[in-house]
């Protein structure tokens, strides 16, 4: 019989401790959909996992639970009901416990929109004290429950996130949907295809690797400044994205038809966030009569502008975002909620950028990796819902998971601006007001918890631009000029160029097409209006073009040298800029249009004149790039440009007429004016009531109805590419874009196991604020670089290069590619700065890739050491593939950035933190030791967060913590990877 005695050991015991024996004795069942779920339950390991784990309240037998020896008895002693289990947990799953409160949502003219779970109806008051992004997590659990995959007991847990959030209790999250781009959307299908060959290899139906939600792909990341200022910029720049990355395309054109489930929004349709803000969005799901909040993960960092619009969303790297779209819960901490709290209202010509970037610096300073924050207060309602989306965006530059911005009437309008019916805001604001997720600010609120709080005055925020490193590093822009000076003085580093005093006035005079021309240090010769997080803003990029009004009204122009861009997020700002008559000032100042995608703001920033660039380098010269972006690492925005800032769409057409960073806009005249006097930028700088009245007048529900209704018919070269119709993608074994990865290969259904290192050498030792940048760089393949040989001795072209960012299909290029970036500081090679390092048993300098293979070749593992936020930047799990495929076993760090760390379990790396107040240089270590991470060959031996004995043959020892957070995450490791798992995971169902 079933016992309840049972039933509480076989919950009590961790399935990690299990063998690959025991794995499949338990199997993974699975059920089909009840009436009142939405989507399949797959369910995985990973539930049993959770079944299956425990805690020690609730370990009842008198034994330390954390002894294998006894577990492993008692596992033996409960074997005869396990057949019994599995049966009854399969009956279990197919119930929610909470179907009855299942609750209709009336129309107003009768009939009902559908049903939905009530949180009202569970009668729990703590309920009314959640933060409203906390209220979604406990949404989706209730929903979901099925007592296998989502435990009541995880419900709970939400509920309680008061007391809960402070103890890091992890729970299970499915995401309403998926959101891809094509630089991290063509890995992620080139590993979906590679799968359902696995599956085939080991007997399986291939067709259950298949996405089980809502997956949108927008082709956004390709498009690349070769042409600027040029009324065809937008034609030529096409035609040349299709010839470098026809390949690719296709190969995602097959995807959107092997795939259900499954939307591909073709090339120059916009960027990712900003179609997903004004069309993908859809706020409130209604699937098949059940409504349910709208809910997203990402493979872009940047899937937080959604948070914007009210819907939860985050990046994930693209491993984790595959095995939700095989319907895996993705576990997760439950995280604490920092409260900030508007007040106020921006004062007279301060833009939503300036309002974001010091929004960033606050909650740097504050803390906010691994949160969430919510915004809340009186100041939301002078938000415009572009404002809030440019704050949301920003969330992994402060850190944060989510930057939320509860539905309220201000979303409500911006939905129906957006071309949403009537019917459907009316659905959206019943079901959210039905179910205590509204915020109507008429009405008195409920006091709301927060794990802590912030708050910001609006009228305290003032003109700002960040740099010339780092998005946080925020510059008021009266202190501009003393800063830049700081920076040519400072010794190398963020805020640092170490240029000698005697050199900092020196001029590069050279010829521009014949034209004379010259550059100093702070010369701007990159201005780029770009980026999701300001080409979405209507009040900016209306202001900026009357700023080019103004300016071109009084006869300043832009020096031809300077290369302008203006790449919209959607063909919507095209057309309110025509209706606003602004779009010809922006040609007069060389701001073409020269595509619809992120371009300057990944490193798309195309080639500089070649005049300019043998300016730049034969001088020694610190030029300048300022773009309305959110990223502006070293290396990133262009290889010549080692000063970059952010700054709001106007100051990038003020800082381009400029042509210099160095000035200070208060005293210093920006030009003289036709008529011989000196203008300021007071003089072009338009009023908020302007602005106010251009877009009042421009932008028209119509343009955003027109532009999405025409979005997924593609364009003739789009429609043009003929791809197959099989469901195996037919490789190519000579393609340099699309290769088979090696992930699967000699895969068996018996888990490699958990291991520890012997005896590493220490590939790389590094600083502090290693980005994703650094690790995979996107731009442009180095002409000497070992990508760059392989590439060539396959018969490419350097100009048909491309970037690493369109060959993230090819393992081969990007294995070569990884710790690629110019600019990375190792410290293994003494203050050189470049992609190399030293092999430690010969002492040869040597490229990354060609240590590492001559470290695979001999057998030799190989670890990472680092300082604090590595990882930080883009979600890009090619910065974890990659290293992997070097055979890097394990990072050392001081501290991870959070998507990173996750993916690099799940690729199977060992994430270790040094203990506080320790790092390399603190416990003496130089790189050229040998590494021993003493870690348990079996699972059951290891938990979350323990503590990890490292030593070196130098005789040194230190305690690590690892950073396996989850549960899952050790179940990955345990399989040698989330790929292999949910193969094994979806084989066994």
């Amino acid at each position: 019989m079933y016992t309840t005695a049972s039933s509480s050991l076989l919950r009590a015991t961790r399935t990690r401790l299990f063998s690959p024996a025991f794995s499949r004795t338990f199997g993974s069942p699975s059920t089909k959909p009840s009436p009142s779920s939405t989507g399949y339950h797959s369910l995985s390991y990973s539930s049993a996992l959770r079944s299956f784990r425990c805690s020690v309240p609730r370990w009842s037998h008198g034994v330390h639970w954390r002894s294998p020896v006894n577990i492993r008895a008692q596992i033996r002693a409960v074997a005869p009901v396990i057949e019994r289990f599995e049966r009854k947990i399969a009956t279990m799953a197919a119930e929610n416990p909470f179907k009855g409160n299942l609750t209709s949502l009336p129309k107003p003219g009768g009939g009902e929109f559908g049903k939905f779970y009530s949180l009202p109806s569970l009668n729990d008051p703590r309920i009314d004290r959640l933060p409203y992004s906390i209220r979604i997590l406990l949404e989706s659990a209730i929903r979901n429950c099925d007592n296998f995959q989502v435990e009541k007991e995880d419900v709970e847990k939400i509920i309680d996130w008061e007391n809960t959030s402070s103890k890091q209790v992890e729970i299970p999250f499915k995401p309403a949907r998926v959101l891809l781009q094509d630089f991290t959307g063509v890995p992620a299908v080139v590993d979906l295809a590679c799968m359902r060959d696995a599956m085939n290899r080991l007997g399986s139906d291939s067709d259950k690797i298949n996405p089980l939600v809502p997956v949108d792909l927008v082709i956004d990341h390709s498009v690349q400044v070769d042409v600027a200022r040029s009324e065809n910029a937008v034609q030529a720049n096409m035609e040349l994205e299709f010839q470098r990355n026809k390949e690719r395309f296709a190969f995602l054109k097959w995807g959107s038809t092997a795939f259900q489930n499954m939307l591909v929004v073709p090339p120059g349709s916009g960027i990712v966030h900003q179609v997903n803000l004004e069309y993908l969005g859809r706020v409130v799901f209604n699937s098949d009569g059940i409504l349910y909040p709208d809910s997203v993960v990402g493979t872009d960092s940047h899937t937080t502008m959604i948070d914007g619009l009210g819907v939860a969303g985050w990046g994930v790297g693209g491993i984790e975002a595959e095995a939700a779209m095989l319907g895996q819960p993705m576990s997760m901490v439950l995280p604490g909620v920092v409260g900030f709290k508007l007040s106020g209202t921006l004062s007279n010509g301060v833009t939503a950028t300036d309002l974001v970037l010091t929004v960033t610096q606050m909650l740097r300073k504050h803390g906010v990796v691994g949160k969430f924050v919510e915004f809340y207060g009186d100041g939301m309602g002078e938000l415009s819902l572009a404002d809030r989306a440019t704050i949301a965006n920003m969330s992994p530059e402060y850190g944060a998971t989510m930057g939320f911005f509860p539905v309220d009437h201000v979303t409500l309008q911006y939905l129906k601006l957006t071309g949403r019916s009537d019917e459907t805001v009316t659905m959206i604001e019943g079901y959210l007001r039905a179910n205590k997720m509204f915020v109507d600010y008429d009405e008195p609120q409920q006091e709301r918890v927060y794990s802590s709080y912030l708050q910001l005055d609006l009228a305290e925020v003032e003109p700002c631009v960040s740099g010339p490193k780092r998005p946080h590093d925020r510059v008021p822009l009266r202190e501009m000029k003393a800063d830049w000076h700081a920076c040519l003085d400072n010794k190398v580093g963020f805020k640092g160029f170490a240029i000698p005093k005697d050199a900092q006035d020196k001029v590069a005079k050279f010829s521009f097409h014949g034209q004379p021309a010259e550059l100093k240090h702070g010369s701007v010769v990159i201005a780029a209006i770009t980026s999701c997080t300001n080409t979405s803003n209507p009040s900016v990029m209306l202001g900026a073009g009357l700023v080019a009004k103004k300016a071109s009204e009084l006869g300043l122009q832009v020096k031809p040298w300077v290369k302008t861009s203006l790449a919209p997020g959607s063909g919507v700002v095209t057309k309110y800029l025509l209706q606003s008559g602004l779009q010809k000032y922006f040609n007069q100042q060389g701001f073409h249009i020269v595509g619809f995608g992120c371009t300057t703001c990944i490193g798309n920033s195309g080639d500089l004149d070649e005049s300019v660039a043998s300016a730049i380098s034969e001088n020694d010269i610190v030029v300048a790039a300022v773009l309305s972006g959110n990223r502006n690492f070293e290396g990133r925005v262009h290889p010549l440009t080692r000063a970059n800032y952010l700054a709001s769409p106007p100051l990038v057409v003020a800082y381009a007429l400029t042509g210099t960073v160095d000035i200070d806009f208060e005293k210093d005249p920006i030009g003289t004016g036709k008529d011989g006097k000196r203008v300021y930028l007071r003089d072009i700088w338009p009023s908020t009531e302007e602005i106010a009245e251009v877009v009042q007048s421009s932008v028209l529900p119509d343009m955003f109805k027109s532009t999405y209704e025409a979005i997924t018919k593609g364009n003739p070269m789009w429609n043009q590419l003929q791809v197959p119709a099989s469901k195996l993608y037919l490789w190519d074994p000579n393609s340099t874009y699309i290769h088979e990865p090696p992930y699967f290969k000699n895969m068996t259904m018996d888990p490699p196991g958990a291991h520890g290192v012997k005896d590493a050498y220490c590939l790389l030792n590094f600083g502090d604020s290693i980005t994703t940048d650094h690790i995979s760089p996107a731009g442009s393949i180095h002409k000497d670089s070992p990508a760059a040989k392989f590439l060539l001795e396959r018969g490419v072209d350097r100009k048909d290069f491309n970037s690493y960012g369109s060959r993230r299909g090819n393992d081969e290029v990007m294995a070569r590619g990884t710790f690629a970036n110019i600019r990375i500081v190792n410290k293994l090679l003494n203050g050189e700065v470049g992609p190399k390092t030293v092999h430690i048993p010969t002492g040869e300098k040597l490229y990354v890739f060609d240590a590492a293979m001559r470290y695979k070749s001999a057998g030799q593992d190989t670890i990472v050491l680092a300082g604090a936020e590595y990882g930080s930047g883009s979600s890009r799990d090619w910065a974890a593939k990659g290293p992997m495929l070097l055979g890097v076993k394990a990072v050392i760090a001081k501290s991870f950035e959070r998507i990173h760390r996750s993916n690099l379990a799940g690729m199977g790396i060992i994430p270790l933190c040094f203990k506080s107040g320790e790092d390399a240089d603190t416990l003496g270590l130089i790189g050229h030791e040998r590494y021993t991470i003493d870690l348990p060959s079996n699972i059951s031996e290891i938990r979350p967060g323990q503590d990890v004995t490292v030593t070196t043959d130098s005789g040194k020892s230190f305690t690590c913590t690892a950073r396996f957070d989850t549960e899952v995450e050790l179940a990955y490791f345990n399989h040698g990877g989330i790929l292999p798992y949910v193969i094994r995971n979806l084989i066994k169902q």
